[in-house]
């Protein structure tokens, strides 16, 4: 027969309880068996050391059965070496009304204190009390028929076997309604821990609710954001790109000017006022692209080019902004690279312009950056790394949020490092940072290979 997870819970917590209430009950036993030697003093001097040595001996055997309880073994059969403990002051008691006056013996009470004591206070089972109440009268009856009692006035004994029996019926009873107590309280406790974890779990999923809830609020408020972004580029991309255009076409002219052809110094510096104007119109061609972009979704690769010349371009570009930091390059001797040759410039530029802004608002002495370029598996991986002051650990997970910024009011909208990352993210790669706080900041991104 299989046991419910309840009645198995139950049969735990009862064999602990049975446990302490038998130890308890067992000590003050001891103390009663001990204290009674002021009643044989009352009633029976003449036998006062003998019933001493029989208390003393019986509450020595006591305390052996409490020092069983302690045991493996002990705690399997509490019942019944609560029921041997119990038993020794009753054989004592029934010693004693032998050794002194029969069925007249006043320790005849003992034996029914006992007997409604199992009942009442001691965890028995039902069959357990109905046999210690049934051999109580039988140690009873001994003492009250065995030699040298004679003339036993049956009447009188009857009467005390009839209250003893009655006393272990009524405990009995006790007993058993004590039980089902203890199991109701038990189911209680069950259903209230039960409906504890109920509601903790209900909890639990408000909780993920919630941060449900605040994931799709702040999702919401991006698209708002992006959406104003988009706006804002579409403005400006009207408004800007017509001078924009009128500069280049008036660059281009120049270009073709004999005396530029003529001075390398003029033509670099066309080649570079040219450069800036188209990295102007893919500034705002970037924003609106950020906007509106689709996640995971990749632009058309361009056409081939040669990184080693998009960051010599880049370096050049944001060359006031170096002066006094020592710029180290690392690249193989392959760099084409397949993609949109401008935008990739745009990344280098804001790359070195905020390692360059971290460094010099740390004071960082000896300011310095490394570009680390290599093929590996196949891609083109590019670092940006510098000597600076680094990214605070709560910072480097947000980097790359839009509007996300350490800078100063008035000092940056926190776009940089978002639009480089949707940009790399439309050529097939990833930019991810970085940092060693106090020591280092490093920016990596991979390119695809050239067909």
């Amino acid at each position: 027969m299989t046991t419910s997870p309840l009645q198995s819970g139950y049969q735990t917590e009862l064999a602990d309880f049975r446990v302490t209430f038998s130890r308890g009950g067992a000590c003050t036993a001891i103390v009663l068996v001990l204290l009674g030697v002021g009643l044989d003093y009352a009633q029976y001097p003449q036998h006062q050391t003998s019933f001493a040595l029989a208390r003393l001996l019986v509450s020595l055997m006591i305390g052996g059965i409490v020092a069983l309880l302690d045991t493996d073994m002990g705690r399997r059969l509490t019942p019944w070496l609560t029921l041997s403990w119990l038993l020794l002051p009753q054989a004592m008691i029934s010693w004693m009304i032998w050794r002194t006056d029969g069925v007249l013996s006043p320790y005849y009470m003992g034996l029914n204190l006992a007997i409604f004591a199992s009942g009442i206070a001691l965890p028995f089972g039902l069959w357990q009390n109905l046999v210690f109440g049934v051999l109580s009268c039988l140690l009873y009856l001994l003492a009250c028929l065995l030699p040298p009692h004679s003339g036993v006035p049956l009447g009188t004994m009857t009467v005390n076997v009839l209250l003893l029996l009655f006393a272990a019926a009524a405990s009995a009873v006790y007993t058993f309604f004590n039980e089902r107590v203890r199991f109701m309280l038990f189911r209680l406790k069950a259903e209230v821990s039960e409906k504890n974890e109920e509601v903790s779990g209900k909890n639990t999923e408000l909780e993920v609710s919630n941060r449900q809830l605040l994931d799709i609020k702040g999702q919401l408020l991006q698209q708002e954001k992006m959406a104003a972004i988009g706006t804002l580029a579409a403005g400006l991309l009207h408004e800007v790109n017509n001078p924009v255009n009128f500069c280049l076409m008036a660059i281009e002219v120049a270009l073709e000017e004999p005396i530029a052809k003529k001075e390398p110094t003029l033509q670099e510096c066309l080649v570079d006022a040219r450069q800036g104007m188209q990295r102007i119109q893919h500034i705002v061609s970037d924003l609106k692209t950020f906007a509106y972009r689709k996640p995971g979704a990749e632009a058309e690769l361009g056409t081939p080019f040669l990184f080693e010349k998009a960051l010599d371009s880049a370096i050049r570009l944001v060359g006031h902004e170096l002066r006094g930091v020592a710029v180290t390059r690392e690249l193989p001797a392959d760099t084409l690279v397949q993609g949109d040759e401008a935008a990739i410039i745009g990344v280098l530029i804001n790359l070195l312009s905020n390692a360059v802004l971290a460094m010099r608002k740390a004071a960082t002495p000896a300011p310095a950056i490394h570009i680390n370029v290599r093929w590996t598996d196949e891609r083109l991986h590019v670092t940006v790394k510098d000597n600076g002051p680094g990214i605070a650990p709560e910072n480097l997970a947000r980097v790359f949020e839009p509007f996300f910024t350490t800078r100063e009011v008035g000092q940056g909208l926190g776009l940089g490092l978002s639009i480089s990352y949707a940009v790399i993210e439309r050529h097939g790669g990833l930019l991810f940072a970085e940092s060693e706080l106090g020591s280092w900041a490093a920016f990596s991104f991979d390119l695809s290979p050239a067909p």
